[in-house]
């Protein structure tokens, strides 16, 4: 047999080795934010570029979503890794609450982490005449999109003044964006947006038109009757022409994925963001009211094994 007979059946040999060795698997993990308008989105695109690089075997993505709502449901028939919500919408995807807009218990759900507060932020226009939760009865305003965590909030809220939606005049379901189109041209009174402080939407209204928040009294809070729900306040100055703090409630965010990931995977990507705070901070401020301390705390689904590691080995469980 000739030399170059050799070579090719060597050559023949070598390729079947390497075609019959294993392959590791492409991890893809994708990113359920919400609105472009909202903070989950630009706090979801920085978490990308995260993951990324702490996981360059990985095919990362982010995607725009209705939110809260929507994400548990892709999390759950595993069309998403990793999702940002709402703690009531959470709590009522774990228990399965119909209504909600989750037809049965979600029981793949599992926690990453407890994240910065979403501000139910009630905001009317200035010449809507509008100053208390009072004067909302017999106005126009958008409440987000149907069963997203917006309008499950708004009617949570709602409810604690005893208001209902036959109560106003008009009652939209629309996005941020959309909501802030409306208001600047007068076509609705009032829009109650979830989410974080200085939310961009907010910021693009009150540098439009005068704005007033509304402020929510904590025995309004107390009404509501759900412990995910909770006073606070709207530090002055956080929209442009609010020159003073405004009582308000809030609803913890959570990070979650699901029981199918790979536990290395959910502690790399849990390790990931505590290491990169200061990039997520850059994508909106929201993220720097991030605190590993409480980030295992209050969570309405079990943790996540990997998530779970990460907190023990900071001290953060026992």
């Amino acid at each position: 047999m000739s030399l170059h007979k050799h070579a090719l059946i060597a050559a023949a040999i070598a390729g079947l080795a390497i075609s019959s060795a294993p392959v590791k698997a492409q991890e893809f993990i994708n990113v359920l934010t919400g609105g472009t308008s909202g903070v989950y989105y630009p706090l979801g695109v920085a978490l990308t570029n995260i993951y990324g690089k702490a996981l360059p075997n990985a095919r990362v993505s982010s995607q725009a979503t209705k939110a809260s709502v929507e994400n548990l449901n892709l999390l759950q028939d595993g069309k998403g890794e990793i999702a940002f919500t709402l703690g009531d919408s959470l709590s009522q995807a774990w228990t399965g609450v119909a209504d909600a807009g989750f037809a049965k218990k979600l029981d793949k759900l599992r926690g990453v982490a407890a994240i910065y507060p979403n501000f139910i932020q009630i905001v009317a226009s200035g010449s809507s005449g509008i100053k208390t939760l009072a004067d909302l009865k017999g106005k126009r305003i958008s409440v987000g999109a149907p069963k997203s965590g917006t309008e499950l909030n708004a009617r949570a809220v709602l409810a604690g003044v005893g208001l209902k939606y036959s109560d106003f005049a008009k009652v939209e379901y629309i996005d941020f964006g959309g909501s802030v189109d409306l208001l600047k041209n007068r076509q609705i009174d009032v829009t109650l947006q979830s989410a974080g402080l200085g939310v961009a939407s907010i910021r693009d209204l009150a540098n439009s038109i005068d704005i007033v928040i509304v402020p929510v009294p904590v025995d309004v809070v107390a009404k509501i009757g759900d412990p995910a729900y909770v006073a606070d306040t709207i530090p002055a100055d956080t929209y442009k022409g609010q020159t003073a703090a405004v009582p308000a409630v809030a609803v913890r965010n959570f990070l979650v994925t699901h029981s199918g990931m790979k536990d290395d995977t959910v502690y790399a990507m849990t390790k990931a963001m505590f290491d990169n705070m200061d990039a997520l901070a850059a994508a909106h401020v929201a993220a720097k009211q991030i605190d590993l301390k409480t980030a295992a705390a209050g969570m309405p689904v079990p943790l996540h094994p990997g998530a779970e590691r990460f907190y023990k080995e900071k001290g953060v469980l026992k």
